[in-house]
């Protein structure tokens, strides 16, 4: 998991829906931003680009393949989709509890809805990156989630200079 405390978001969160399906609302991906997020996300090692099998239509998966071994296998809701990109740019995805309200408090996150239900404190929505730099913070929370489910410890900033 990354060592580094989250810088502070500095734009507003986007509204989003309280109920099913948890989904911003008015906002969508910068094409350029949104082609990096998906390059950095499907960079990792062994995470597949596949339909989301418990999102909306649209969502893409991120999906670890079956060599890929899984150190928390319960912070997966189906399957082996550990987090999914939806069509607006925001992710829902899994992360250790005190990342997740680390990312809350900083403006990066909110809780899924159903999240305390499932007694998956965290599950988090990421919220679009407006920018290249938001870009960087929303690819660290989702190498942690991957970094959590797996046990590995992929640093971030590898992703980033990596050409797809």
């Amino acid at each position: 998991m990354s060592k580094q405390p989250l810088q502070r978001r500095t734009t507003p969160r986007p509204q989003t829906s309280k109920g099913m399906p948890h989904s911003q609302i008015g906002v969508g991906p910068d094409p350029a931003i949104d082609r990096e997020l998906r390059r950095r996300a499907y960079a990792l090692p062994g995470v597949l680009d596949r339909p989301t099998v418990i999102s909306v239509p649209g969502a893409r998966a991120l999906w670890l393949a079956d060599d890929v071994e899984l150190l928390r296998p319960e912070s997966i809701l189906r399957g082996r989709e550990f987090a999914h990109i939806h069509p607006d740019g925001s992710l829902h995805a899994t992360l250790p509890s005190e990342r997740a309200q680390e990312a809350i408090d900083a403006g990066w996150a909110e809780p899924h809805p159903i999240a305390a239900q499932l007694g998956m404190p965290g599950l988090v929505m990421l919220y679009t990156p407006r920018s290249m730099e938001e870009l960087d913070v929303v690819v660290e929370l989702v190498v942690d989630s991957y970094n959590f489910v797996t046990g590995r410890s992929i640093d971030a900033t590898t992703l980033a200079g990596q050409m797809s």
